[in-house]
């Protein structure tokens, strides 16, 4: 690596480490349950205890009431999948795509080493470019981070559906599954699907202001980042960017009703704004659910 990019890593951990020290502590941990509980040890019932955690057997025996306690088995397992694409590498705001969704991968990755739990990522274009298997540890965390700050496509094409097959086939056990694209691709449905029937799901939509609305700069001839095809588009005509903005609305419409239909929550960050609020937001939004679930 070379020195500018292990400076990079340096700097955004030590930002990172700031930020989950004081704004995510808590959120991480209250939001991503343990995979399970597990039997610690019965005491005497208290007032405010549950009436279905009573032991029923130590209580006859005892003849008075007796609960079980149990703890969270905190381990989780963390997965960042990250499109780097050719389409993730392009901007009109501050930054590219891809730079704002390895600054939340990293937000990410950090969180789940102060909670102990295993991180990993994947990093795929038109094939699966890299992959980092999840484990514990900061060190292993700052081979994830370097990882996604210098990341070597090969390819510029995107294959979603194929890598949203290979994640299925990869995860074994039940993963936390973050996948970071702009979604800019067709025929994933049924691999989402089933890739979220068996893990937890999180869409991180990754957009750009000039994705929404087309500006008025008269002719401008635009490349395909993917496949390097390139139109001339008169974009002072009002008609051509009412068609852009019209379409553009269309697709992110269709892309929301299809994460609503499956039951995966999005987070959507953009190149022209910060990535803490967006993931508050979402930590917030699925404590709250989860707390009227057990209200």
């Amino acid at each position: 690596m070379s020195p500018a990019i292990i400076r990079q890593v340096k700097l955004l951990e030590l930002r990172t480490r700031r930020l989950v020290n004081s704004v995510f502590t808590g959120e991480y941990r209250s939001v991503f349950k343990g995979q399970g509980i597990e039997f610690a040890e019965v005491r005497e019932y208290l007032p405010g205890d549950e009436v279905r955690t009573i032991d029923w057997n130590v209580t006859a025996r005892m003849g008075r009431p007796f609960v079980k306690r149990y703890i969270e088995e905190r381990e989780l397992t963390i997965l960042l999948a990250v499109d780097i694409s050719g389409s993730e590498r392009f901007g009109t705001a501050t930054r590219f795509k891809v730079d704002v969704a390895s600054e939340l991968a990293v937000l990410l990755a950090m969180s789940a080493v102060r909670n102990n739990d295993r991180v990993g990522a994947v990093l795929f274009t038109d094939r699966i470019e890299l992959v980092v298997p999840p484990r514990k540890g900061r060190r292993h965390a700052m081979r994830v981070i370097r990882e996604l700050l210098a990341p070597a496509a090969a390819r510029t094409g995107t294959d979603l559906a194929g890598a949203l097959a290979y994640l299925t086939r990869l995860l074994t056990h039940r993963t936390i599954v973050f996948v970071m694209s702009d979604f800019q691709a067709s025929g994933f449905d049924r691999s989402l699907s089933l890739l979220g029937q068996r893990h937890d799901v999180i869409a991180v939509s990754v957009e750009d202001p000039g994705e929404r609305l087309l500006p008025d700069v008269g002719l401008v001839r635009f490349a395909d980042p993917e496949t390097g095809a390139v139109v001339d588009v008169d974009t002072s005509a009002p008609a051509v960017r009412a068609f852009y903005a019209r379409r553009a609305a269309e697709e992110r419409v269709a892309r929301q009703q299809l994460f609503r239909q499956l039951a995966i929550d999005e987070i959507v960050v953009g190149t022209d704004s910060g990535v803490v609020d967006p993931l508050l937001k979402f930590f917030r939004r699925r404590e709250t659910r989860a707390r009227r679930r057990t209200a």
